[in-house]
C-alpha cells in the first residue's frame, strides 16, 4: 500500500518519481510501515537506471509499482536541485543496507540476502551479523547467471526465499533483473520488504572495492569506477551517461524556467 502523503510531495525527473528523504527517513519509513505489517519495495536508481527508465515501459512500470525510490546518484541530486526542486541528499544502496541491518538487528527483523557474487551473499551476512549483534540473518541465495530463464532455478530461489519469512531481502541484483526477481517474490510475501541494492553484496563481502567516502560526496565515484574498471564501464560511463547528464542538467534547468 503506497503512502499517499509521501508521493504527494515527489519530485519528478526526467518522467522518474522520487521520494525527497533522507537515509534516515527512509529508514524511518521503512520500518514504520513494517511495524504496520505492510510490505513494500524499494528501488535506488542512479544515471544509468534513468536512462532505461525513459526509453524501457518495463522499467516505467517497475518504478510505478515501488514503494520508495531514492535517489542513488549524485547527477540526480544535482539536477533536482537546478530544477528548482532539491532532494535532500544522496541515498545510495550501498549505505542503506548498513542503516536496515542496524535497525532490523534493534528491531528483532530478520534479513534474507539474495544475489551477489558467488559466495558474497554469504560473506556478506557474516559481516552484517559481526557489525551488528543480534542481527537475525535469514538465509542467502546466489542464483545461477540466467536463472529467469530456465523455471526450475526460478522455483528453488522462490522456495529458499519464502520458507525463510524474512523482514527484509536484500536484492543484489542488476537491473532489470532485480525488479523481475522482485515481482516474482511479492506475491507470497505480502508484509516483506525488498530493497534493490546493485552491487552491493559485493561490496559488503569486500569482493569489490567501494570507492572512497570523498569521491561520493563530490559525485567522483564514477571516476574512480572508471579508472578500476576501465574495460567493462568506459562505454557506459563515456558514451551514454556522460552526455546524457548534460542532456539531464539542460532539461533540469529548462522545466525550472517555464514551469509555471
Amino acid at each position: 500500500m503506497h503512502n499517499t502523503a509521501l508521493q504527494d510531495r515527489r519530485v519528478t525527473l526526467h518522467g522518474l518519481p522520487l521520494d525527497p528523504l533522507t537515509e534516515q527517513d527512509a529508514t524511518d519509513e521503512l520500518f514504520s510501515r513494517m511495524g504496520d505489517g505492510e510490505g513494500g519495495v524499494v528501488l535506488t536508481p542512479n544515471l544509468d537506471h534513468l536512462q532505461r527508465f525513459a526509453r524501457e515501459p518495463e522499467v516505467r512500470d517497475a518504478y510505478a509499482d515501488a514503494d520508495l525510490v531514492l535517489a542513488d546518484g549524485m547527477p540526480l541530486v544535482w539536477a533536482s536541485r537546478l530544477q528548482g526542486t532539491p532532494l535532500p541528499e544522496r541515498v545510495p544502496g550501498s549505505d542503506l543496507i548498513w542503516s536496515v541491518s542496524e535497525r532490523a538487528a534493534n528491531e528483532h527483523a530478520s534479513v534474507f540476502l539474495l544475489g551477489g557474487s558467488p559466495g558474497a551473499a554469504v560473506d556478506a551476512g557474516r559481516r552484517l551479523a559481526t557489525q551488528f549483534p543480534g542481527l537475525r540473518i535469514a538465509g542467502c541465495h546466489f542464483p545461477d547467471y540466467g536463472f529467469l530463464g530456465r523455471e526450475a532455478e526460478v522455483r528453488r530461489m522462490v522456495r529458499d526465499v519464502t520458507e525463510a519469512q524474512p523482514s527484509v531481502v536484500f536484492v543484489g541484483l542488476p537491473s532489470p533483473i532485480a525488479e523481475r526477481t522482485i515481482e516474482l517474490l511479492r506475491p507470497d510475501l505480502p508484509t516483506t520488504w525488498f530493497l534493490g541494492i546493485g552491487v552491493t553484496l559485493s561490496f559488503v563481502a569486500g569482493d569489490v572495492r567501494r570507492a572512497p567516502r570523498w569521491t561520493h560526496k563530490l559525485g567522483l565515484e564514477w571516476v574512480w569506477r572508471l579508472l578500476h574498471e576501465p574495460r567493462r564501464l568506459a562505454r557506459r560511463y563515456l558514451l551514454a551517461d556522460l552526455p546524457f547528464s548534460f542532456r539531464l542538467a539542460a532539461s533540469a534547468i529548462h522545466h525550472r524556467y517555464t514551469a509555471d
